[in-house]
């Protein structure tokens, strides 16, 4: 099978959507299929060409890690801002058109597959499918347009929350209609799938994101630490999704009630700026450390007593599992959580630890307070069997592949192949 992959996001950027398409590539090369990914040359996380990348590479192709041909496209640099971001994925949205079009003969896909994060790179797939006649998969990796309702708010004057409410409006229609063209809709949880179904998208499978092994893990067990603090890490993107401000008040809420904790957060994201003041307005036992790497992580994760995760109360959010989320129970580390749906049932489901309501700072100061005195008491058997049976690199590829195999068989059915 000719597969031709169309992203935003690619290695050698790391990333959880990297990690993601990195480990099914590997697998559909594995398994014997021709795989082509279109891209942009690496900017992630920084908006520029990353240190190291030939920005000559851009317009041409070059083998993968795993066998797989990256055709590298245009990019807009980008500061990290929303209206920065867009204009980055609409400028590779449309080379990635016009080199699919200019390389059609080599690429000949059987299917397409577009993959969101970065709604220009569906519509991109939709034109793709259609002038090279191909079928098209659209992931679905957050849950589009669900998610809009919660990103788009915010304080604003009437004119701007009109404008605002009319483009929510087009944007939700047109993601709707992007969905159910495709000839298969890619989902990272279930009830997503099922929330698409409801609405009449035909065709759903649910591939969930996988665990993705470090190269020097931590101990599974945390170490003891009698009378010490409670060490709390949050590594991710500290974006509007995640109001990791909750966690900041939760954290000063604590130590106001008589609690040594200390809240690590490792990542960045267009957040990150307002998060610093607040920690810094509260005076909240708050350290900020910034992105790291992949092999830098682990001792994160050594440190700490519990891991955070950390979601708005946004439309669509209930049905977004965070992808650190499966990282922390292969790990075996304490979760601790703002959030609820999916989230929140995968917490309570493998005896990870607690989820409470999001945005509710004080229950989580008052769930930090108890876990301090009666110390981490996970369910680590049951967290690495639910990672095995539901959230395996190899799992995911399984589902991806029968799902793709079909799909193709139903195209050459339907044109006499």
């Amino acid at each position: 099978m000719r597969i031709l992959l169309l992203s935003h996001y690619y290695a050698p950027e790391t990333g959880p959507p990297q990690l993601r398409w990195s480990a099914l590539v590997r697998d559909l090369v594995a398994a014997g299929h021709e795989v082509h990914v279109v891209a942009p040359a690496p900017h992630y996380p920084t908006g520029r060409l990353l240190s190291g990348e030939d920005p000559a590479q851009v317009g041409h192709a070059h083998p993968g890690q795993h066998g797989e041909t990256v055709h590298r496209v245009r990019f807009r640099p980008s500061t990290g801002s929303a209206r920065s971001l867009l204009l980055d994925q609409i400028v590779s949205a449309a080379d990635t058109v016009r080199t699919a079009w200019r390389r059609r003969r080599e690429l000949r896909p059987e299917v397409v597959v577009a993959t969101v994060p970065g709604l220009p790179t569906a519509l991109a797939g939709r034109a793709v499918a259609t002038l090279l006649r191909a079928p098209l998969v659209l992931e679905m990796r957050d849950a589009w347009p669900d998610i809009l309702g919660g990103a788009a708010s915010g304080d604003c004057g009437p004119g701007r929350a009109a404008v605002r409410a009319v483009l929510v409006r087009a944007v939700w229609a047109g993601v709707t209609w992007l969905q159910r063209s495709a000839d298969l809709v890619v989902t990272t949880t279930d009830s997503f799938a099922a929330t698409l179904r409801r609405r009449r998208v035909a065709r759903v499978v649910t591939v969930r994101n996988a665990h993705h092994g470090l190269a020097d893990p931590p101990p599974s067990t945390l170490t003891p630490r009698p009378g010490g603090p409670l060490r709390v890490v949050y590594v991710g993107t500290v974006g509007r999704a995640q109001g990791l401000e909750t966690a900041v008040r939760a954290a000063q809420l604590a130590r106001q009630g008589g609690v040594d904790v200390r809240l690590r957060v490792v990542g960045t994201g267009a957040r990150l700026a307002p998060v610093r003041s607040l920690a810094r307005e509260l005076q909240a036992p708050v350290e900020f450390v910034g992105p790291v790497t992949r092999d830098q992580v682990t001792q994160h994760y050594d440190w700490c007593d519990t891991f955070l995760v950390c979601l708005r109360d946004w439309p669509g959010l209930a049905s977004t599992v965070p992808s650190k989320l499966y990282e922390a129970l292969a790990l075996g580390l304490h979760v601790s959580a703002s959030a609820t749906g999916e989230t929140a049932a995968i917490i309570r489901e493998t005896g990870a630890g607690f989820a409470t309501a999001p945005g509710d700072a004080q229950a989580l100061a008052r769930a930090w307070g108890a876990l301090a005195e009666t110390g981490p008491q996970q369910d680590i058997a049951r967290m690495s069997s639910w990672v095995d049976g539901h959230a395996s690199e190899s799992g995911a590829a399984e589902v991806l592949l029968a799902a793709l195999a079909d799909l193709a068989d139903s195209g050459h059915e339907r044109v006499g192949v």
